[in-house]
């Protein structure tokens, strides 16, 4: 976990660096933004993944060749990155020369791994007995939430229609996939994240995806710690809601995305299926604390 900590936190800090140092733009933002948002998420993404396979028995060579191959991924990405904005060029959908390809090849092959990786994770926690229950379900849940929405890489690397419209002019394909559904990337984004606002996006439910992995694991944590009126199954039960709740709400990102729609600007059947939702995850989540509290027993595991 500590080599994860050590690579990530090298490449943000040069990232950081960067920013202050380097006043170029890429696809209007500054130009060592993204290397910087990379360097975070994938260290923060493989510390968890490492800290999951904590929690696996009997298998201590292959955690042990999964983490250090977690690490290999991020310097891989850490690289890419920190490359492409050093040109003053994208990391990804760039494959415009040889070298633009030689650079994206293995990032995309890095993803790709800690994809298995983290499938094989899953399965191998699936396996293992972690308690309390509802940590164990926090871990599982939120590693199999987070590996379905990797399935949203895959939409953002296949070719735009503007992209295979210039190829049939003939013209090339220097660009193979997008940020942003509709515009073209680089146009107003939010703050920081640079996220869209005037199309749809890829990345926004690839983050909420992702990240539901540190979410139901902290879930799990404060979990364990109470409230005392929550059985064991209580609390497992919550565990599934929350997880329901991130799948649920990234699958509706998503279509909200293909539809190249601004998440701040949901239209009417966007905003039907967010407030479904919402109100699906609150009336269970309440029906659980009801039944907590007026059940005479707790409900125990069988």
């Amino acid at each position: 976990m500590s080599a994860t900590v050590v690579v990530a936190g090298l490449f943000l800090m040069g990232a950081l660096v960067g920013l202050l140092v380097d006043p170029r733009v890429i696809t209007g933002q500054p130009a060592w933004a993204k290397p910087a948002r990379f360097a975070f998420s994938f260290g923060l993404f493989g510390v968890t993944l490492i800290w999951l396979m904590s929690f696996v028995r009997g298998h201590g060579r292959l955690v042990t060749v999964m983490s250090w191959t977690v690490v290999v991924c991020v310097a891989v990405e850490g690289v890419g990155g920190s490359w492409a904005a050093a040109e003053g060029t994208t990391s990804h959908f760039n494959f415009s020369t040889l070298v633009s390809v030689t650079r994206i090849v293995p990032m995309l092959v890095a993803s790709l791994v800690l994809l298995v990786i983290g499938l094989v994770t899953v399965f191998l926690v699936l396996r293992g007995r972690v308690e309390p229950p509802a940590l164990a379900w926090s871990l599982r849940l939120g590693m199999t939430v987070t590996t379905l929405s990797m399935v949203v890489v895959h939409l953002m690397v296949q070719s735009t229609p503007a992209q295979e419209a210039a190829a049939d002019r003939g013209y090339g394909m220097p660009d193979i996939g997008a940020h942003t559904v509709g515009p073209p990337d680089g146009g107003p984004g939010w703050p920081v994240t640079n996220f869209s606002t005037v199309g749809g996006d890829w990345r926004i439910p690839h983050f909420v995806g992702v990240h539901s992995l540190q979410f139901l694991a902290l879930l799990g944590l404060l979990l364990t710690l109470g409230p005392r009126m929550l059985g064991l199954r209580h609390r497992t039960v919550l565990i599934w809601i929350a997880a329901a709740g991130c799948l649920g709400l990234t699958g509706i990102l998503t279509w909200q995305a293909h539809r190249g729609q601004p998440f701040t600007s949901p239209d009417g059947a966007t905003g039907l299926a967010l407030t479904i939702l919402v109100v699906a995850v609150a009336a269970a989540t309440a029906a659980v604390f009801l039944h907590a509290r007026f059940a005479r027993q707790p409900l125990m595991p069988q």
